[in-house]
């Protein structure tokens, strides 16, 4: 290997770790708040590249009624509840309105707005709302009502709900495979390395993305009661806090930014309905190096995550999961060495 080889990998590195530095993000994100550990992380990814290519080809995707049934079920689930909790049938008919509006407005807009065939922009745009819909509705359908069960609890239902999305996934979208045309086809040389303009893009979005998301916890009030769910959540409860509203906005970003790493990297691979589960898992593999806490640490094992996936590739392309998986084995070790034992409840 020389100097070009090398730089040429590093370079498909980084670009990848950028996108797992997103998914590994959002995994610390909804860890933090909701201890949940978010496994199904990936189909959002997959949910956002398979929608755009089907808007790309002038069908309506299939997100668009998946959204509607969960947004139904989501909104019949939160009425029937404040029903109960308020004694009132007008005040879960109001509640179920609020939890399903939202959804089957942007579910209708796309729908009309599929074979209208409007420009690439637009359609990203729309796909990155449809997909990010689904965020909390898939809290309130499935974790909501377990926010105080054990993370080991939480686990399980996360396993489950991986599955169910990868299952309609397949129903919704059929077993071919798609690949979006790239954003921005400009290409640059430096020395031996050839910088594409979808490259480039991935870089400025995840940049962008790293930064609103350290000004939405740092400045906004919205980020201040995330973090102080995160820390404390019996004290955001006493403070007046909805951690019901805290999940719901929590699963909300995680699912936009699925969303929005599908699009960056659907130009760079064909994604099946299935092929979010080892991105994210790459991305869950960052988050465990900054020990699901950490989000520059995240962000760096992201990036080492790419970098060697990359040269793993090169060498040895028939084990280049096993390589990166197994780098989560001495991480772990050093984090239960370096921690302790402690309750999980704790």
């Amino acid at each position: 290997m020389d100097i070009s080889i090398a730089s040429i990998l590093t370079l498909d590195g980084l670009t990848n770790g950028a996108v797992y530095a997103l998914l590994g993000l959002a995994t610390v994100l909804v860890f933090t708040v909701t201890r949940v550990i978010f496994i199904p992380q990936g189909e959002f990814v997959a949910y956002g590249a398979l929608t755009l290519a089907m808007m790309q080809a002038g069908k309506v995707p299939g997100t668009v009624w998946l959204l509607l049934i969960l947004a139904v079920v989501a909104g019949l689930m939160e009425g029937v509840g404040q029903w109960r909790h308020a004694h009132n049938p007008v005040t879960g008919l109001k509640a179920g309105l609020r939890m399903m509006a939202p959804p089957l407005v942007i579910a209708l807009i796309t729908a009309w707005a599929a074979p209208q065939q409007f420009p690439m922009a637009v359609q990203a745009i729309l796909s990155v709302l449809l997909v990010s819909a689904f965020g909390p509705l898939v809290y309130r359908v499935a974790y909501q009502s377990l926010e105080d069960a054990t993370p080991l609890v939480l686990l399980i239902v996360s396993v489950g709900v991986h599955f169910a999305m990868t299952g309609l996934g397949l129903l919704f979208f059929g077993a071919e495979g798609f690949r979006n045309p790239s954003f921005f086809d400009a290409r640059w040389s430096l020395g031996p390395v050839t910088l594409s303009g979808q490259a480039l893009i991935i870089f400025v979005a995840a940049a962008a993305m790293i930064v609103l998301l350290w000004l939405f916890f740092e400045r906004s009030l919205f980020g201040k009661a995330l973090r102080a769910t995160a820390v404390n959540r019996n004290g955001a409860r006493l403070m007046g806090i909805s951690t019901h509203t805290s999940g719901q906005l929590t699963f909300l970003m995680a699912a936009l930014i699925g969303a929005l790493s599908g699009l960056l990297i659907g130009p760079t691979t064909t994604v099946f309905y299935d092929s979010g589960f080892l991105i994210g898992l790459k991305g869950f593999v960052a988050a465990v190096v900054g020990g699901l806490a950490s989000y520059p640490m995240a962000l760096i094992g992201a990036l080492g995550v790419g970098v060697v996936e990359s040269f793993g590739s090169f060498w040895a392309s028939a084990f280049k999961e096993v390589i990166v998986f197994t780098l989560i084995l001495p991480v772990l070790l050093w984090l239960s060495l370096r921690s302790g034992h402690s309750d999980e409840e704790h």
